[in-house]
C-alpha cells in the first residue's frame, strides 16, 4: 500500500508525493496520522526564516493510530501494553541516550534529535513528518498511549506545545502563590496559563489580539494586558508591577516569537526572578537589549529547546485530569484536510487563525 506526504520543496511551495508504506524495523512504529497541527516552528520554516532548513516534510504535532509494530515493540515508553489501532502521540525528536548531551542528562539537547526530521521523502522510510497520511516513529523516539478520556482534538497538541511550556515552567520552579507573566496568548501561552493556574500561581497574560485575550480567561488567566491599550513597554511594566505589589512577576514566559518581547521581558520580572524564553527560535534577528538591567536585577534566563521526552507523558496526564476544566478543544480553531495544507499554513502565517489543525483520518 502507498501513503502520501506533503513535501515542502522550498519555502511556501508544497508537492504531494506517494511512497510505499515501510515495514517498521525492530523498535519502530508506523502510525496512521489522525490529526496534525500547524505549530509556530512550521511557520518559521514555511516562511523561509530557518537558517538552513529550506525543504522538508513539515508537521510534528500529531495524534496517530498504530498501523504496524516493529519487532520487540509491545508497550509504550511508560510500559502500557500496545496493539494495532491504539491511539498514540510521540515526541518529534530522538533521545539517543549516548551522545555527550544525553550523557550529561540534557536529553532535550540530544545531538541526534533531528537525525531523521529533515530528510527528503525520497529516502526510506519516507514518512519523516506528520503532514502526511502516515508517520514513522523510530527507535529511541518516545511515544505514549493517549488516555481514553482525551479526544483527538485535545491530544494532538500534547507533543510540542503543551510539553514544551510544561517543561519550561517546571525548570523555572514556579511555586504556589507566585506570579507569572506570559507574553503571548497563542496555543503555547494558553497551555502555559492552565499549567500555571493548576500550580496555584497568579497568571498575567500580555497580547495584542483581543480574541486571544478573551480566550485566555477560560484557561486560567487572572489578569489580561492588551498591548493596544497599554502601548509601550513602560506602561505594560507598570501594570505588571501594580499587579505584583510593586515588584514584578516571579517568572516570565516568552512564547510570542518576537525578538522585542525578549527585551521587554526583563522589564516585567522582579529582581531575582526567572525568565523562560521559548518562542524566539530564528537566529539572526536582533533587538536592543539592556544587559546592565539584567545583571542588576539578577534575572535567571532559561532558554527552552524541545523538552525531556517524558514530559509528553506528563502532558497527557495533565490533559486527562483537566479535560473538563479548561476548553482545550477550542484551541484548534480551524480545521483543514490533507489537500488544504497550503491554506492552513498561509492562514496561520497571516494570523487569521489561532491554531490550525489538519484532519487526516477522522
Amino acid at each position: 500500500m502507498n501513503g502520501t506526504v506533503a513535501y515542502m520543496t522550498k519555502p511556501e511551495h508544497l508537492e504531494y508525493q506517494k511512497y510505499e508504506l515501510p515495514i517498521p524495523e525492530p523498535g519502530a512504529v508506523l502510525v496512521k496520522v489522525k490529526r496534525t497541527n500547524v505549530c509556530g516552528s512550521e511557520l518559521h520554516i514555511w516562511q523561509g526564516h530557518h537558517p538552513s532548513l529550506k525543504s522538508a516534510i513539515l508537521g510534528h504535532e500529531m495524534i496517530g493510530e498504530v498501523y504496524a509494530l516493529g519487532e520487540g515493540v509491545e508497550t509504550d515508553y511508560s510500559g502500557k501494553p500496545l496493539k494495532i489501532g491504539d491511539r498514540i502521540v510521540s515526541a518529534y525528536f530522538l533521545t539517543c541516550k549516548k551522545c555527550s548531551y544525553c550523557q550529561e542528562g540534557q536529553f532535550n539537547l540530544c545531538e541526534n534529535a533531528y537525525k531523521y526530521w529533515v530528510k527528503s521523502p525520497t529516502e526510506a522510510p519516507h514518512f519523516h513528518g506528520t503532514f502526511a497520511t502516515h508517520y514513522y516513529i523510530h527507535p529511541d523516539q518516545y511515544f505514549y498511549k493517549v488516555p481514553d478520556n482525551v479526544p483527538d482534538v485535545v491530544a494532538a497538541s500534547a507533543n510540542c506545545a503543551l510539553s514544551q511550556v510544561y517543561f519550561g515552567i517546571e525548570l523555572a520552579n514556579l511555586q504556589y502563590g507566585q506570579s507569572i507573566v506570559i507574553q503571548g496568548a497563542g496555543g503555547l501561552g494558553l497551555y502555559a496559563a492552565s499549567i500555571a493556574k493548576e500550580k496555584g500561581a497568579t497568571v498575567i497574560i500580555v497580547d495584542g489580539i483581543k480574541s486571544r485575550l478573551q480566550q485566555a480567561e477560560g484557561f486560567g488567566a487572572d489578569h489580561l494586558i492588551d498591548m493596544n491599550e497599554f502601548d509601550t513597554t513602560e506602561k505594560r511594566s507598570k501594570v505588571v508591577r501594580d499587579l505584583t505589589k510593586g515588584n514584578g512577576a516571579d517568572v516570565g514566559l516568552e512564547v510570542a516569537g518576537v525578538p522585542a518581547a525578549f527585551s521587554e521581558g526583563i522589564q516585567l520580572i522582579r529582581t531575582g526572578g526567572k525568565y523562560v524564553t521559548v518562542g524566539n527560535v530564528s537566529p539572526g534577528k536582533y533587538v536592543d537589549f539592556d544587559p546592565g538591567l539584567l545583571t542588576r536585577k539578577a534575572i535567571e534566563i532559561i532558554p527552552i529547546v524541545r523538552y525531556n521526552p517524558w514530559y509528553l507523558r506528563k502532558s497527557l496526564e495533565f490533559l486527562s485530569a483537566n479535560v473538563e476544566k479548561y476548553p482545550f478543544h477550542k484551541m484548534l480553531d480551524a480545521e483543514f484536510t490533507l489537500d488544504q495544507i497550503n491554506d492552513a499554513l498561509n492562514q496561520s502565517s497571516k494570523r487569521k487563525v489561532t491554531r490550525a489543525s489538519i484532519v487526516i483520518t477522522p
